[in-house]
């Protein structure tokens, strides 16, 4: 059975170091935090659920079908099943932030501390 928990997403997300992290996966949804380096994005992709994104500390843009939209700290960016997307860090730090996905979109527990790993994670799935 999946346990409940209380997590504080801010300040894990603002501490992260990793490009993608797991933090909590339920049968329906889950909780990733994530850290884009200076110039590095997620990359553009589209899934077969809803995902949330929360920009926790930095800059950078959004970019929702080929509209690119400023995301600062405290932004929502609610992207539907289908729809293409992509986050791209342009400030001078590190953005920290926390995404929902609903269904599951990584193996519970998964780290990725670099971008690099991530792609190759998925190359090899």
């Amino acid at each position: 059975m999946i346990q409940p928990r209380i997590i504080d997403v801010k300040d894990e997300a603002k501490q992260n170091t990793f490009f993608r992290k797991v933090r909590y996966t339920a049968a329906k949804t889950q909780l990733v935090i994530m850290s884009l380096l200076p110039g590095e994005e997620i990359g553009t992709e589209a899934h077969d659920g809803d995902q949330l994104l929360y920009a926790v500390k930095g800059q950078g843009v959004a970019v929702i079908n080929g509209v690119r939209q400023p995301l600062e700290k405290g932004s929502v960016v609610c992207v539907p099943m289908g729809i293409m997307h992509n986050v791209i860090n342009t400030g001078e730090d590190a953005l920290k932030l926390f995404t929902i996905y609903a269904p599951p979109q990584h193996a519970a527990g998964t780290v990725q501390a670099t971008k690099e790993e991530a792609e190759a994670a998925e190359v090899g799935a």
